[in-house]
C-alpha cells in the first residue's frame, strides 16, 4: 500500500502534468487500496459453498474415467497446471488442485480476464453509461485523434476487428500489447496507434481492442474499471477477493492480468450458461448473453482452436466420438480456460501457469474433451 507521503506527491505530481481529473480518481482508488490491502491481510474464513455438491456419477460423468483423467494429470511433467472445477446442472460435481494452488489460491487467468471486460461493456449498456455497441469509440475517448479512429464502433473491439495497427502477434507493430508495456501513459500510447486497414472488416487479435474497451468503460461510468466491477459483477457472483493490475496513466488493465480463483472463474462461466443469471438473480441481460454466445466473426483461418469469437468470447464445435459438442469459452495464455457446454448444461474452469507456451492450450483442450467423451448427455 502506498503510504501518505508517496501518494501526496503522485498528486501533486498528476496536476503539475495537467492530469487532474485523474487526481481525485487517483486519491479514490489509494484508499480503496488501502481497505482492500486491510480486508486481504485479515484471518481467511472458509466461504460458505457456492453450489450444492454432488457426485460425478449421480451427474452422469464417469467416476472410473475421472479419476483415471485427475491421475494422468498428476504425473504431468511440466508442473503448471493449478486447478479443474467442473459444474454440472447448478452442482459442483469436482474440482481437483494441482502444484500448490488451492480453492482460494488467487491466479492469473491473463487474457481470460478479456470475456470479463466485455461483460463489463454489457453491464455498462444495461444500467445506461453507454448506448450502444454501434456507437464510435470516439464518443467515450476524449481527446482521441479524429485521424480515422473515430470510425471505429464499440463493436469492432469486443469482436476484434478496430483495423488499428496492432497484432499481439507481431512486435512490429505499433499497437503491439509490449508496446503498451512500455508505455509511461498506456491512453496515449493508444491513442498514437494509427487504422491501418478499414474498422469492422478483419479479425486481428490485440489486446490494445480489449484495454480500450475498459478504458471505456471507466469513462463512461466515471469508475476505476476494477471498482465497477467489484460492484456490478464480482459481488454478485461471490468473488471478494481478486486482483487486477493498473498501470499508467490510473488505468485498470481491461486485456488481462485478472487475479480470481479456479471457484471465481467457473462462477462467471455459470453466469453465462445462465443466460445472465446467477443463483437465479439477474446480473446481464440475456440479450448481451446471447449475443456474446452468437459466434460473429469466423475466425477458424486464425485460431486452431476457434471457430467463431463474439464480445471477447470464443466458439468451437468439439469433436466427440461421431458427432460434435458446441462449446463457447474464454482464454487466456498459459491454458487458462472458462468452457461452458449448453448442451450439457456444464461448466468446467481450468487455471494454468504455462505462460507462453503452447502445450497449456494443447493440454486444457485434452482435458476438456476427455471431460466431454465421459459425460453422458
Amino acid at each position: 500500500m502506498r503510504n501518505s507521503a508517496d501518494g501526496q506527491a503522485t498528486l501533486n505530481s498528476l496536476r503539475s502534468k495537467g492530469y487532474g481529473r485523474y487526481a481525485s480518481r487517483f486519491a479514490f482508488r489509494t484508499i480503496a487500496l488501502g481497505l482492500l490491502s486491510l480486508c486481504l491481510s485479515a484471518p481467511a474464513f472458509a466461504a460458505a459453498p457456492r453450489w450444492p455438491a454432488a457426485s460425478a456419477e449421480s451427474s452422469g460423468i464417469d467416476p472410473i474415467a475421472l479419476d483415471s483423467l485427475y491421475e494422468d494429470l498428476s504425473k504431468d511433467p511440466h508442473g503448471d497446471l493449478k486447478g479443474i472445477v467442473v459444474l454440472r446442472h447448478g452442482h459442483l460435481v469436482s474440482e481437483r488442485y494441482f502444484n500448490g494452488d488451492g480453492p482460494d489460491t488467487l491466479h492469473d487467468i491473463r487474457s481470460a480476464t478479456k470475456s470479463m471486460t466485455a461483460t463489463l461493456m454489457g453491464l455498462a449498456i444495461d444500467r445506461g453509461y453507454i448506448r450502444s455497441i454501434d456507437d464510435s469509440i470516439a464518443d467515450y475517448l476524449p481527446g482521441m485523434p479524429r485521424d480515422g479512429k473515430e470510425k471505429i464502433r464499440l463493436r469492432d473491439l469486443l469482436t476484434m476487428r478496430s483495423g488499428l495497427d496492432a497484432d499481439d502477434d507481431d512486435p512490429a507493430t505499433p499497437g503491439n500489447e509490449s508496446n503498451l508495456d512500455q508505455s509511461p501513459d498506456w491512453i496515449k500510447a493508444a491513442y498514437a496507434v494509427p487504422v491501418k486497414r478499414p474498422p469492422g472488416e478483419q479479425y486481428l487479435y490485440c489486446s490494445i481492442n480489449a484495454f480500450l474497451t475498459g478504458a471505456i468503460v471507466e469513462n463512461a461510468t466515471k469508475m476505476p474499471l476494477d471498482a465497477f466491477a467489484r460492484r456490478n459483477l464480482f459481488h454478485p457472483l461471490g468473488i471478494d477477493r481478486f486482483e487486477w493490475r493498473h498501470v499508467p496513466v490510473d488505468r485498470t488493465t481491461g486485456q488481462g492480468n485478472l487475479q480470481i480463483s479456479a471457484r471465481d472463474a467457473a462462477a462467471f462461466g455459470e453466469l453465462y450458461l445462465q443466460k445472465g443469471k446467477y443463483h437465479g438473480r439477474r446480473i446481464v441481460s440475456q440479450a448481451w448473453v446471447e449475443q456474446s454466445m452468437t459466434g460473429q466473426v469466423p475466425i477458424s483461418a486464425a485460431d486452431p482452436y476457434a471457430d467463431f469469437y463474439s464480445n471477447m468470447w470464443y466458439t468451437k464445435a468439439e469433436p466427440v466420438g461421431d458427432g460434435s459438442i458446441l462449446v463457447h469459452f474464454a482464454s487466456g495464455n498459459g491454458g487458462n480456460k472458462i468452457y461452458i457446454v449448453p448442451s450439457l448444461d456444464m461448466v468446467v474452469a481450468i487455471t494454468s501457469s504455462a505462460y507462453n507456451h503452447g502445450y497449456g492450450q494443447r493440454r486444457s483442450q485434452d482435458i476438456l474433451l476427455r471431460l466431454l467423451s465421459i459425460t453422458r448427455p
